[in-house]
């Protein structure tokens, strides 16, 4: 497991659909040690808080090994590392291998799997289609957010080690597939009320959820 490349951006204005846009989703690739602190990386900085950055997406994380299949989906789209907007282009590791909760070295940092990617309209501004965000989450291949556990440096080559693995066992996966499809699964959303890394904006959701389930059950 290793970082491929480290991709920084700021915001920036776009026009879409004839309206002025903020947005830091356009993401390059940089050369060397990069400091990674706790809200994000230096030369990265988030356009909107209400729904970006904060200590649980400090660090955005996509794999690799991805790109193969959305260039056999996207034919002719240029897709270069950072296309998703990901600080981090990541190798081998994937939605339903890793956990909410799991905690991994990168270069001097330290950090902790918290939370799919459910993407907003910026997506579809950088791909210049509105279809691209229901194809990226029927895909589920979401990437993932990092909290920052301990801040430190981090560069394109390094190796990502694992520090140690959530008992919990919730993957990425099964975050998004509770959040999309499977509502109605009752022993599914009381796991992820267990997970202590999950957001509690993302724990509120399923408990509303939960007890609406169990509610129609009584």
């Amino acid at each position: 497991m290793k970082i491929l490349s480290v991709n920084v951006g700021l915001p920036r204005e776009v026009i879409w659909k004839g309206k002025p846009v903020i947005t830091s989703i356009f993401k390059v690739p940089v050369d060397g040690r990069v400091s990674l602190r706790s809200l994000n990386l230096d030369g990265d900085r988030q356009s909107d808080l209400t729904v970006h950055g904060g200590v649980d997406k400090a660090v955005y994380a996509y794999p690799s090994e991805h790109y193969d299949y959305w260039r056999r989906e996207l034919p002719g789209v240029q897709l270069p590392r950072g296309m998703f907007g990901e600080n981090l282009t990541v190798e081998g590791l994937f939605e339903d291998e890793v956990n909410i909760g799991d905690r991994f070295r990168i270069g001097s940092a330290e950090l902790t799997v918290t939370q799919p990617r459910l993407p907003c309209y910026k997506l579809a501004i950088k791909f210049g289609r509105d279809e691209i965000i229901k194809r990226f989450l029927d895909s589920g291949r979401t990437g993932f957010y990092f909290a920052v556990s301990k801040e430190g440096q981090v560069g394109a080559g390094d190796s990502i080690e694992t520090i140690s693995r959530d008992e919990n066992r919730l993957t990425v996966t099964e975050v998004t597939r509770l959040y999309r499809r499977d509502k109605d699964d009752v022993e599914g959303l009381k796991r992820t009320l267990s997970a202590s890394s999950l957001p509690d904006g993302w724990k509120e959701h399923f408990k509303r959820q939960l007890a609406k389930l169990l509610s129609t059950q009584l």
